[in-house]
């Protein structure tokens, strides 16, 4: 990642929700025209392999909060 993008995620962290949600939608608008390539098997299987992974520790955080 760009030291730009960089700059540009930390800057974006720093908006408060409305703006945030006014940034998101202003990028989604832009880019819906670009031409993105199609995803191949191997990155929907990465990219679905992670959001299991990162639901697997939000349910095991879950967990450990009740039974506390």
């Amino acid at each position: 990642m760009s030291t730009a993008v960089e700059e540009m995620l930390n800057s974006f962290d720093h908006l408060s929700e409305s703006e945030k949600r006014e940034v998101a939608s202003e990028i989604i608008r832009r880019t819906r025209v670009l031409d993105f390539p199609p995803l191949t098997d191997e990155e929907l299987i990465l990219n679905a392999e992670a959001i299991f992974l990162e639901l697997d520790q939000r349910e095991s955080a879950d967990e450990q909060s009740e039974s506390r």
